[in-house]
């Protein structure tokens, strides 16, 4: 389990390509090594993954082709930065929404409006998620957890704080970049109990 809450951000320094298969490595920031073991789970961009290797703060990790296919982490490149979470202990805070790294679909930066004093960034989601996405209720991007602002047809948007800018690599987005999405589990159950009573009457 994760609660959205990102504790850093690591560079991806090396990526192994095999047939339908990767391997990423990442640098770990130092904070974030302290009692790490092979099988930990680690959010990247929201995506559990599974620790492989580790060498000293050389942490690996490996994609299967179905991770690579639903999610944007096999459109990543070496020297880009990945949004990171260990996974959370029983008493943890959970200052975001329980997440459960299992990307739901990607999404498309359509629009970032940037002001003085406000951050927004818009995307398009794929038609099937926008009965799980409306205003106030809350998102995964990347793994961070978000307050959905408004939603026009197959759109959303949310609003960053400095500090959210400050600590993921959402700062970087522009538009037709692919983020993943997580839907919160909870108003995605809600939605399909509602949906099968409805169906049976």
């Amino acid at each position: 389990m994760f609660t959205g809450i990102i504790q850093g951000i690591a560079p991806v320094v090396k990526i192994h390509k095999k047939m339908n298969f990767q391997t990423h490595v990442i640098r770990l920031p130092e904070n974030l090594m302290q009692g790490l073991t092979l099988g930990a789970s680690v959010a990247h961009n929201g995506c559990c993954l599974t620790v492989t290797h580790i060498e000293q703060q050389l942490v690996s990790f490996d994609l299967m082709q179905e991770t690579l296919n639903v999610t944007n982490l096999g459109l990543l490149t070496e020297g880009d930065y990945v949004n990171i979470e260990r996974a959370a202990k029983f008493g943890d805070e959970i200052g975001g929404h329980a997440m459960s790294g299992h990307i739901s679909a990607t999404a498309t930066v359509s629009r970032v409006n940037i002001s003085e004093n406000n951050h927004q960034v818009w995307f398009s989601a794929p038609t099937q998620l926008m009965k799980y996405i409306f205003a106030k209720g809350y998102i995964g991007i990347d793994g961070i957890s978000l307050t959905i602002g408004e939603v026009e047809n197959n759109c959303f948007n949310v609003n960053l704080i400095p500090e959210t800018l400050h600590r993921t690599n959402l700062k970087n987005r522009t538009v037709n970049d692919v983020i993943n999405i997580e839907i919160d589990p909870q108003t995605q159950a809600i939605v399909d109990t509602v949906e099968r009573v409805m169906a049976t009457k």
